[in-house]
């Protein structure tokens, strides 16, 4: 059974962070973000305070790193090249002026709710989703429409006709 609580790094306006656990599906429809930190306690955060939550990998790898700056590890924020993993290539702008690029799926998560779930362009990296918050996007570009490759059928360029099991002019009786 999946736990309902998965790792996260916050990031605030602020610049500062923190790292406990968050519920998976956001809390988007509370009026602020509840995690549990690394030593127990329970952290209420403002959503006008948020920039964004990282669901990461692992959390002790991003706090004993000795990666303050930049504990989340988002060295690449754009695609280099055009991304394969469906869905809608976004850019989006925060509020801060910080600019961000990443696949959010194609439903109606884009027009509603309180924030947008992407998958951010190096998903090598300990990042595996970033939760941006609607407060937060400043301005939002939709770079492209990315779809599932399809698998192509082949017909064998000599294929021979399958004969009828019951020829027309059969008659049983």
């Amino acid at each position: 059974m999946a736990s309902t609580r998965k790792p996260v790094i916050v990031r605030k306006f602020s610049r500062d962070w923190c790292a406990g656990y968050a519920a998976s599906a956001g809390g988007e429809n509370a009026p602020e973000l509840e995690i549990l930190d690394l030593t127990g306690k329970v952290l209420r955060i403002a959503w006008e305070q948020v920039k964004w939550v990282c669901y990461v990998r692992e959390l002790s790898a991003a706090v004993d790193s000795g990666s303050q700056g930049n504990p989340e590890r988002l060295l690449h924020k754009h695609f280099s090249l055009r991304p394969r993993t469906a869905g809608v290539w976004l850019r989006l702008v925060l509020s801060d002026g910080d600019e961000i690029e990443g696949i959010a799926a194609n439903d109606r998560s884009l027009v509603d709710g309180a924030g947008l779930m992407l998958t951010p362009p190096d998903t090598r990296s300990n990042t595996q989703r970033i939760y941006i918050p609607r407060l937060a996007i400043q301005s939002l570009e939709v770079v492209g429409l990315i779809r599932a490759a399809r698998k192509r059928a082949t017909v064998p360029p000599s294929a021979p006709e399958q004969p009828e099991l019951f020829p027309a002019e059969f008659d049983p009786g």
